[in-house]
């Protein structure tokens, strides 16, 4: 006579497996390396720079800075799953933070109609590119290196190359910089900024996972030609998804500007590296297909960490500059190992 625990064994022995196999495929193994890393990284600089990395206003400037790169790179993120790339999102938190500053400043608009529009804004030049990449059929490379040539010049035309100043726009600092935990909690100042990051990764996060356009998203860089003989207008979702990724970026234009309490024409140039290595750190296949959140938002820490401590140690910007290209290099490569392991 067969007794309920040895009923229960093969189950509890089917099971186990199936967990294995969720904690260390591929994707998984990925995300617990960069976490490791990121970890490793932080102990290095504590423990060369003790009196200066581990204080209260580095960690902020380091959540700070993680939130402006986050969320270029939480846009990325949609457009690499597609197997596509976007050059023009550093030049497109600029372009988003001049016309903030022209809604806002020039024209006079208040806060609750002037950052709605920077977000449209935003999202018109995504869709820009993605008819751009659909409908001419350009290349994304292509397509997004021209638009941010034409972003980084429309910036320097509307500003006469002149940073604009948000000063006469109250509270427009307190986007980034205020802190309505720290009201509540004194001892915990997490800025606003680092909340809107988390609300961006949340939704990103629900989108990606729970929504048709997530499902798509995934599908496009699996089999773009599979979904197209399914009888879905693959071009429609792709420019969709090239909209989205625009208003995200409008975000992290009004967090910059909001940082800076002003709209600084010339800057934005080569935070596109920073993010898309943020999102290939994190397990984002370039060959489109896999891809998570969380691992683009470990990978942004890193991005961070590195920057910060680099800056710390007082290392040239120069050599900043070769270690961010290294860095790139080496995720590409164990980018593409994993697919071949595939």
């Amino acid at each position: 006579m067969t007794t309920p625990q040895t009923m229960t064994t093969p189950a509890a022995t089917d099971a186990a497996p199936g967990l294995r196999a969720r904690l260390f495929n591929p994707a998984a193994r990925q995300k617990l390396l960069a976490f490791a890393s990121l970890i490793a990284l932080i102990a290095v600089f504590c423990v060369l720079r003790p009196e200066s990395f581990m204080t209260t206003d580095n960690f902020i400037g380091i959540l700070q800075a993680t939130n402006v790169i986050g969320v270029l790179a939480v846009a990325c993120t949609f457009v690499i799953i597609t197997s596509g790339i976007d050059l023009s999102v550093g030049v497109l938190m600029t372009f988003t933070a001049v016309m903030a500053g022209v809604f806002m400043t020039n024209w006079g608009w208040p806060m609750y109609i002037g950052v709605p529009a920077t977000i449209v804004m935003g999202a018109l030049v995504g869709a820009t590119s993605g008819l751009i990449i659909t409908k001419l059929k350009v290349t994304p490379f292509i397509a997004t290196l021209g638009m941010m040539m034409l972003l980084k010049g429309a910036s320097l035309l509307i500003t006469e190359a002149r940073p604009i100043y948000f000063s006469d726009v109250e509270g427009f600092d307190a986007i980034s910089l205020g802190s309505v935990v720290e009201k509540v909690l004194p001892f915990l100042p997490i800025p606003n900024g680092a909340l809107i990051f988390l609300a961006v990764c949340i939704i990103s996060v629900i989108i990606l996972n729970k929504t048709k356009l997530g499902r798509y998203t995934f599908a496009l860089g699996s089999n773009e030609e599979a979904v197209r003989l399914s009888g879905v207008n693959a071009d429609r979702w792709k420019v969709i998804i090239y909209t989205l990724s625009g208003a995200i970026c409008s975000i992290s234009g009004l967090l910059v500007a909001s940082r800076l309490n002003s709209a600084q024409p010339a800057l934005g140039q080569g935070y596109e590296l920073d993010a898309i290595a943020a999102v290939v750190i994190g397990g984002t296949s370039l060959a489109g297909g896999t891809g998570t959140i969380l691992g683009t938002v470990i990978g942004a820490f890193i991005m961070s960490v590195l920057i910060n401590g680099l800056r710390i140690m007082s290392v040239a910007q120069e050599w900043q500059m070769v270690l961010t290209g290294l860095i790139i290099i080496v995720a590409v490569y164990t980018d593409n190992l994993r697919n071949k392991r595939k």
